[in-house]
């Protein structure tokens, strides 16, 4: 989101603000309905993992769920995390001319490294000191770039120079904006159907704790968010637009014509940063999956745990070595067929409402498919299409219940 936030930016400019503030609200409302009730399930019922929290929420055991659960996110977390490789070896490619393959590999061993020594709590532990580094990169860079093209002023006088619609506020119509605006929000509520992140909200320790975690968590987020769209800007008038151009080396390209070399080692450090702070979280969730969700019956030692994850990790590395345009193809659907397979069912969750398992499965399905249907569609630029496969899962949600009452009436 970090790196691809400053491509869009650069390609979109200042409407791109839209999906940030998009995002933030979804992600809130997310939060405020869910995130208590998963970390009181969770400290409850001792739950390990994304799966086991989908079966066992309203105190039932649903096998099937938490098997299917467990498979989706073995399969798309692990392309996600050899996404994530790749990111970051795009940093080193652009600020070092390293070959790809070097950057890929050392991102991978350093997450090999401190998951190992300490799991998820070194994950978290990690995280923390990333984001220190992303959002420093980001604000350094920022003052940098502004101070380069002549202050705020100046900055904003060129940036109007670049087109006519560049410094727009909205994109198209408003209806299209509200569309759009609309369509990212459900893209933040999507953070629910994510199993490397929901896996966090079960480790807060004490449910008291969870309006401080809010109020740290959306003041950085939304510092980071608006300083990525900053220098977003600014990377448009570092490099002007042109034919070819990946829009997301704009970041590493701006930092090498304007920072001196040491500080261009702290931009570097901030998007590997970005990078692995992802990837090592969908690493572990993935190796939860498997020994919680798909053996969950199997008793694993701590040296066959470790071998699971190692075997993640080298299995998301040769993806990412591989190039494989079908993996990265899939890495694009990775987030909303995720989100549209469970934020609906998360959602019943929240508001207390009975399912059944079959009818839960039904909505896990239909989630995708209307995802998949309207991104396919002529119409997919109106509005992110995690937008229609939540929909779709709650809509099929209300038609079985209502055939469910029906056939009890009768």
């Amino acid at each position: 989101m970090f790196i691809g936030m400053i491509g869009m930016t650069y390609t979109s400019g200042l409407s791109a603000i839209w999906l940030a503030l998009g995002w933030i609200l979804g992600d809130f409302i997310a939060n405020f309905i869910a995130v208590k009730k998963i970390q009181i399930i969770g400290h409850q019922k001792n739950i390990q993992s994304y799966g086991e929290l989908l079966a066992s929420w309203q105190g039932k055991n649903f096998k099937k769920i938490r098997v299917l659960a467990g498979f989706l996110t073995l399969i798309f977390l692990v392309v996600y995390a050899a996404a994530q490789l790749k990111a970051g070896s795009k940093a080193t490619e652009t600020m070092l001319d390293w070959s790809a393959s070097s950057g890929i590999v050392i991102s991978a061993m350093i997450i090999l490294a401190y998951s190992f020594v300490g799991g998820l709590r070194a994950s978290i532990w990690t995280d923390v000191a990333q984001s220190i580094v992303m959002i420093s990169g980001m604000l350094l860079l920022l003052w940098v770039g502004t101070h380069h093209f002549g202050g705020i002023t100046n900055t904003l006088a060129k940036l109007q120079l670049v087109s006519e619609t560049y410094m727009n506020w909205f994109s198209g119509t408003y209806f299209e904006w509200l569309l759009f605006f609309s369509g990212w929000v459900f893209g933040g509520l999507g953070v629910l159907g994510q199993p490397h992140i929901v896996i966090r909200f079960m480790t807060l320790d004490k449910v008291e704790n969870v309006n401080k975690m809010r109020l740290y968590y959306y003041f950085w987020f939304l510092i980071a968010f608006l300083a990525t769209i900053g220098v977003g800007l600014l990377t448009r008038l570092a490099i002007p637009e042109s034919a070819g151009f990946d829009a997301e080396l704009a970041l590493p390209t701006m930092a090498n014509q304007l920072l001196p070399e040491f500080l261009v080692g702290m931009v570097l450090a901030a998007m590997f940063a970005a990078t692995m702070s992802t990837a090592d979280s969908l690493i572990l969730a993935c190796s939860a999956a498997i020994t919680k969700d798909l053996l969950p019956h199997k008793k694993f030692n701590l040296i066959t745990t470790k071998l699971i994850t190692l075997s993640i990790l080298v299995c998301a590395t040769l993806m990412a070595l591989s190039n494989n345009d079908t993996v990265f193809t899939l890495v694009l659907y990775a987030w909303g067929i995720l989100s549209s397979a469970f934020v609906p069912l998360i959602l019943i969750y929240a508001f207390n409402k009975p399912i059944t398992e079959k009818l839960a499965l039904m909505m896990i399905i239909s989630g995708p498919i209307g995802y998949l249907f309207w991104k396919h569609s002529d119409n997919s630029a109106l509005i992110y299409a995690v937008a229609l496969g939540v929909m779709s899962g709650l809509l099929v949600y209300f038609i079985g219940q209502f055939q469910i009452k029906r056939i009890k009436h009768d």
